[in-house]
């Protein structure tokens, strides 16, 4: 009887540590993985170490899993009928299968579910362990199921999971709400162009370069732009730009005489169609805050500015040298709509 007993509790013991090892190890994100890794610790790196090869080490669980069912099965039943007989096999075989699936399953696997890391972390490394043990064996059942389970490999996450999160984290309190805003602002960049973005070429201040400083100077002391486009004959005629500043320290030198072109520096040009994503890093390698757009044809289309990228992810930006330009108003007020169209505002 005593053998009996003990048989019994070894199927059930051994069931429900691999029931409750293959939740856990699914139960922990690949991500949070990813995190945990970070530590260094040896659990860590082995449960990272398992979830990037995680066909094996599940093989090995549900073989084991397995060997504990069937083969203790066979043992417990042969054991009972010597024990009880014919008569009360029955009656005992439901009785087990009862108890290996409320204790070997049912519990195992709600408790790892819940507590996913924690275990996870715990058998990371004797799992291992028991992987390399069973590899001949877990190879041999890949060749077999390989036709049916070979394929592309799945991401580990993608935008819209990210922004999902981003969303329930909001609700929950985990991330504020501008937080959240802005993340989920991160992943527009790439959907608006440097056209959603600039202001037209109709608002754009510009200079003649032939012109002397004394001859453009109430134009350069009424402007409201830190950066002035110097052109040719026609606005089309981009050959460079000027910065405010520079113009009026030279006209309070006493350098009248000078011509914009004089004082003027480089300019980037950028086609309307470049991703604003793209842009934002060409300011940054470029060490720029104004590049002009150009249309299909090469004309001028506008101008864009580090600004109008920024306030994709932070919403306006306003300063005490900003004015209410019509004009200006009805390129903001498109951005907005592009930005509300593509879902960039109000999804928080």
């Amino acid at each position: 009887m005593s053998a009996l007993i003990i048989a019994v509790i070894i199927v059930i013991i051994g069931s429900a540590i691999c029931s409750g090892a293959e939740t856990a190890l699914l139960s922990v994100s690949a991500i949070r993985v990813r995190q945990l890794a970070q530590t260094k610790t040896p659990p860590a790196l082995a449960l990272l170490g398992i979830r990037n090869k995680i066909n094996r080490p599940i093989a090995t669980i549900v073989i084991l899993n397995n060997i504990f069912n069937i083969v203790g099965s066979i043992v417990i039943g042969s054991l009972a009928t010597k024990v009880l007989g014919d008569t009360w096999l029955g009656v005992f075989s439901g009785i087990l299968t009862f108890l290996v699936i409320i204790f070997g399953e049912i519990f195992p696997k709600t408790l790892s579910e819940r507590y996913a890391e924690r275990i996870s972390l715990a058998i990371a490394i004797p799992v291992k362990l028991i992987t390399v043990l069973f590899t001949p064996l877990v190879v041999s059942i890949e060749l077999i199921t390989s036709p049916v389970t070979k394929g592309r490999r799945l991401q580990t996450t993608n935008e819209a999971e990210i922004k999902f999160l981003t969303k329930i984290g909001f609700q929950e309190g985990a991330i504020e709400d501008d937080e959240a805003e802005m993340i989920q602002r991160v992943f527009q960049l790439n959907d608006l162009t440097a056209s959603d973005l600039m202001s037209p070429r109709v608002v754009i201040t510009s200079l003649k370069g032939h012109l002397t400083l004394a001859e453009c100077q109430p134009e350069i002391i009424t402007s409201q732009h830190s950066r002035i486009l110097v052109t040719g004959e026609t606005i089309d005629d981009v050959l460079g730009l000027v910065l405010k500043d520079n113009l009026l320290m030279a006209l309070i030198d006493g350098k009248q005489d000078k011509t914009v072109a004089e004082l003027k520096r480089e300019v980037t040009f950028v086609p309307d169609t470049v991703r604003s994503d793209k842009l934002l890093k060409s300011f940054q390698d470029n060490r720029e805050h104004l590049a002009v757009v150009l249309d299909e044809y090469g004309g001028v289309a506008g101008v864009v500015t580090l600004e109008d990228v920024l306030e994709v992810l932070t919403g306006e930006i306003v300063d005490e040298t900003d004015r209410s330009i019509d004009l200006q108003v009805i390129a903001r007020k498109k951005r907005q709509k592009l930005l509300e169209a593509k879902g960039i505002v109000g999804e928080s």
